[in-house]
């Protein structure tokens, strides 16, 4: 077994065995466990071990490993700690908690986005510690018209149960439902008829999420209709329909697209390390001498490619010495000479001497070839 596979596997004994440990504790011994719901809870463990199991790997890639350790190292780093802190509370309510990111690509993918991803946590927030037997409703004694709400076996509030808390809290599965079913639809629809989505998107991929969300919420919010208006007509086929759909799910978490959800909040980290590199000394050009990107990630990316067994020293350029040393202009325009040198039947000369900056004919607004990205890499 190969040592990245078995720190993985450790790792992902050690997250489920603590979940595991936190389930006995929090439901105070099983005593607060809901031996009905026991099927949810064994699909959510193995959810845990195949999150955790994924996540390890791709924490151990070359590039994400590389990107892991220089965010936080560069949050940590001296002097900036305060800062960094103020600026995370900022990207998380801005990138994450609002999706601002989305919302600059186009408003009606960010209103799908928002309504399931804000669902979908209303939804886990509610579920799992009923679930685990963390959170639990009992009447008071002597007052059944009045309950209680126990956290991890302790008391606290006290509400009638007719009260407007109450119907809100009961009902927040609900609420969470009518904000997913709308996403998914939105999010479906564009699925079908936007040609770029459609021409990258596969079934287990882009579809299958969508319909499993659909699912969990039609039918949860099929057995509130069952009990409230039509005195339980249908309730354990439903109750047995929902079960199936949300431990399918929970089963698919750590293999499809759901996965995303546990790599994102890894972001901030690549954003904190992009502030220290852009502030940081500049990487000059070997062939035109122009500064280009940031030295930190020009000479990360090149440990990165050696780890990944690519090998992309020039030879003979000591002034040089690498290839993602040179500017993506003069790339370019090694790349055509190279290719003229070829058709003419010569080879391609180098010289030790400092080239012109590549100029392109047409600019157009100076967004570059490759977009917006691309035009911070051109020269002024």
């Amino acid at each position: 077994m190969k040592p990245e596979v078995i720190k993985a596997t450790a790792w992902a004994v050690l997250f489920t065995g603590l979940l595991a440990i936190s389930i006995v504790i929090g439901s105070r011994n099983l005593s607060r466990f809901d031996a009905p719901l026991v099927a949810y809870t064994f699909a959510t463990l193995f959810a845990m071990f195949g999150i955790t199991y994924r996540y390890s790997m791709w924490l151990q890639r070359p590039p994400t490993a590389m990107f892991w350790k220089r965010g936080w190292q560069t949050f940590f780093s001296r002097g900036r700690i305060a800062r960094n802190t103020g600026i995370w509370f900022v990207r998380v309510g801005g990138e994450f908690a609002l999706n601002n990111f989305i919302w600059k690509r186009a408003r009606v993918r960010w209103l799908a986005h928002f309504l399931i991803m804000w669902g979908s946590i209303i939804a886990a927030a509610i579920t799992f510690p009923l679930v685990f037997g963390w959170m639990s409703f009992e009447s008071l004694p002597g007052n059944i018209e009045w309950y209680r709400v126990y956290i991890f076996g302790f008391p606290t509030i006290a509400m009638p149960h007719e009260s407007f808390l109450a119907f809100f809290i009961f009902h927040g599965l609900v609420w969470a439902s009518l904000m997913v079913i709308p996403g998914v639809m939105i999010a479906m629809r564009r699925r079908m008829r936007d040609e770029g989505a459609a021409a990258l998107q596969t079934f287990s991929e882009d579809f299958l999420p969508l319909i499993l969300l659909f699912a969990v919420s039609v039918s949860g919010l099929l057995l509130t209709v069952s009990y409230t208006w039509l005195q339980g007509y249908g309730y354990e086929f439903l109750a047995l329909l929902h079960a199936v759909t949300v431990i399918f799910t929970l089963l698919w978490l750590p293999f499809g697209k759901f996965f995303h959800i546990f790599q994102r909040p890894a972001q901030l980290g690549v954003e904190f390390y992009k502030d220290v590199a852009a502030a940081g000394e500049a990487a000059t050009c070997g062939r035109c001498g122009h500064p280009f990107a940031s030295l930190l990630h020009v000479n990360d990316l090149i440990k990165v490619e050696q780890a990944l067994g690519y090998r992309y020293e020039i030879r003979g350029e000591p002034r040089v010495g690498h290839y993602q040393r040179i500017c993506p202009p003069c790339r370019r325009a090694m790349l055509a000479i190279a290719q003229g040198s070829l058709m003419r039947g010569s080879a391609y000369e180098q010289t030790g001497m400092t080239l012109p900056m590549p100029a392109y004919v047409n600019t157009g607004l100076g967004e570059g070839p490759l977009g917006d990205e691309d035009a911070r890499n051109f020269h002024p």
